[in-house]
């Protein structure tokens, strides 16, 4: 998994969150396409522990991907159904007010 930490001026952090093996790829359903990209997902290996950790405080998160998104369901992060399929990959924003 990648996760990347953006930082505001004002301190607020935006994560994106997705599976290793896509990024720098573009997914397309419908009118939506999304290109997963080092410049949003970074290229920095996350651990199990580490994901789970930021995800439980994080106020704005991006997810895409299988496996991230089933981590953060088994962790009671997020629910089942809380996903949209992107060209059949899950892809969630997490908001957090």
């Amino acid at each position: 998994m990648l996760l990347r930490i953006h930082r505001s001026t004002d301190n607020k952090e935006v994560i994106g969150l997705c599976d290793r093996e896509l990024i720098g790829q573009t997914f397309s359903e419908g009118e939506i396409s999304i290109s997963v990209n080092e410049a949003f997902f970074g290229n920095q290996q996350a651990s199990e522990e580490e994901v789970v950790r930021i995800l439980m405080d994080a106020n704005n998160v991006t997810i895409f991907g299988k496996r991230c998104f089933e981590l953060a369901v088994f962790h009671g992060i997020l629910e089942p159904d809380s996903c949209c399929l992107i060209d059949g990959i899950p892809y969630t924003t997490i908001i957090r007010i």
